[in-house]
């Protein structure tokens, strides 16, 4: 059996990448922080200790008829780090964030448990791999300066009539758009038609607004940042 204090270093080294790990979320201010990540990498390890050494301290060592499998607590982190991961994945009408910082938090439990398996190597190796992913890959995902990513939400009286007209506006000035989602409002019998689309350069903001505000039928226009 290791002694307490390899044990200890080993939810230190856990906990520690973990919090690596978290503090590059927490500079692109994402919902899961380093404090987040710091305490999945210290839980990971520390159930991954409990589930490799338990036996020895409940002395179940030579007694026959009992058996330990080592293996079952740390299966379950895995399952449970899913519902953990699952709250970060937020929808915003049609846009859907967290999924990069629920990743993250899975491999920061699979970090946690190699350092509670004393697999020191092997932790540190994963944790430069995920943030050269976080942020060295992130080059290659940034918006393009000719395609700004916008959020576009429309007001229009009629989206029957508006919307067909709206869509063969935005592809004949070479604007391609995700699927539209509509809101109804009864009491101003009005609709809110909201869609994802990355503006060319050329067109420029201000020539796209004024595109759509010049349909009849549109109440008001609002661009927003993803």
């Amino acid at each position: 059996m290791i002694s307490h204090y390899e044990m200890i270093l080993r939810i230190f080294v856990g906990a520690f990448l973990g919090g690596a790990i978290g503090f590059e979320r927490d500079r692109h201010r994402r919902q899961a922080g380093l404090r987040d990540h710091f305490l999945v990498g210290l839980a990971s390890a520390t159930f991954m200790v409990v589930s490799a050494h338990f036996h020895f301290f409940q002395h179940y060592s030579g007694v026959q008829g009992i058996g330990t499998d080592p293996s079952r607590i740390a299966a379950s982190v895995v399952t449970g780090i899913g519902f953990l991961a699952g709250g970060a994945i937020l929808k915003t009408g049609i846009t859907v964030q967290g999924l990069t910082t629920a990743a993250g938090l899975w491999m920061v439990a699979a970090i946690g448990l190699c350092s509670g398996a004393g697999m020191y190597l092997e932790a540190v190796a994963v944790t430069v791999m995920g943030l050269a992913a976080l942020t060295l890959f992130r080059i290659f995902q940034e918006k393009s300066e000719d395609l700004p990513r916008r959020k576009v939400t429309v007001t229009v009286a009629d989206p029957q009539v508006v919307v067909p007209e709206l869509y063969a506006k935005l592809k004949k000035a070479g604007v391609f758009t995700s699927e539209f989602d509509y809101e109804q409002s009864m009491e101003t019998n009005t609709a809110r038609v909201t869609f994802e689309t990355d503006i060319p350069i050329q067109l420029g903001l201000t020539a796209f607004m004024h595109l759509l505000a010049k349909l009849p039928g549109v109440q008001s226009v609002r661009v927003s940042k993803i």
